[in-house]
């Protein structure tokens, strides 16, 4: 019986033969296809775990159960009538306006030239007794109402209301009011329009006045008044010319026209 020897080469050993094996290099070639193995096992499982993972997951949760709902029946006779469609409704009622009230034409004279006088009814003192004045003659009754004193108030609170709707004036804008033809022509304007009152002259009475006023959106000049005075009829005066001036070019801001409080001083001296 023939012993049959088999040999394993090892390329290692080929490799290392006559060399220090105890480096270092050696060991690690050797197990080399240990650790290739190893790591090739930990992907396919890593692998296998990521795609199959879900599906195991899935599998193995507890399925909810399903509730199931119970519908109410309702009988027909628990659900409530329905409104009745003649169902009348509330009508609200309107108060009617108050009796008319019995007046006569009755105004307050009034000086005229002689082509604009007419002929005029004037009721007497008797008619005045039973029948109350009023802007026109109308047919009323016993204590009933004067509708156009009425129209006269509304007209006056509306009025009023306007003028609380009035925007306040600024003070300083981005393009502030100017004379239309410029400062030069301003202080000409106030030169040749002002006159020196009597009385200021007499007293010996010299200062400078400041008038405030508002540029509207307009240009139009209002609420002229007199922030510092000196008296003697300089306040008044200087008012007066300040009324008298043309429409100013109106201030703006953000590029459209405000309300502007202007301040000028007008100057009283009396000649040597």
């Amino acid at each position: 019986m023939s012993n049959q020897l088999s040999y394993k080469i090892d390329i290692n050993e080929i490799i290392f033969t006559g060399k220090n094996k105890e480096y270092g290099a050696y060991q690690l070639r050797k197990s080399y296809n240990k650790f290739l193995t190893i790591a090739m096992w930990i992907c396919i499982l890593f692998f296998v775990s990521v795609t199959a993972g879900p599906l195991i997951y899935n599998n193995l949760k507890p399925k909810e159960e399903v509730k199931q709902t119970r519908r109410k029946i309702i009988q027909v006779s628990q659900l409530q009538e329905p409104p009745s469609i003649g169902e009348k409704k509330e009508i609200q009622k309107v108060e009617a306006p108050p009796p008319l009230k019995s007046t006569i034409a009755f105004l307050p004279p009034v000086v005229k030239p002689d082509e604009q006088v007419s002929s005029e009814y004037i009721p007497t003192v008797e008619e005045l007794k039973n029948v109350d004045p009023g802007s026109k003659t109308q047919q009323g009754v016993e204590g009933g109402v004067d509708y156009s004193l009425l129209e006269v108030q509304e007209s006056v609170e509306e009025k009023v209301v306007k003028e609380e709707k009035k925007e306040e004036p600024f003070t300083y804008v981005e393009e502030m009011p100017n004379y239309p033809t410029g400062t030069d022509e301003l202080l000409s304007f106030i030169s040749s329009h002002i006159e020196y009152p009597e009385i200021a002259k007499r007293a010996g009475v010299e200062g400078k006045v400041l008038v405030q006023f508002v540029v509207e959106k307009s240009g139009e000049i209002t609420e002229v008044q007199v922030l510092k005075g000196i008296g003697a009829g300089c306040d008044e005066e200087a008012v007066r010319v300040c009324r008298m001036m043309p429409r100013w070019k109106p201030g703006r801001q953000n590029g459209k026209p405000v309300r502007v409080k202007m301040v000028i001083p007008f100057v009283f001296k009396l000649q040597g």
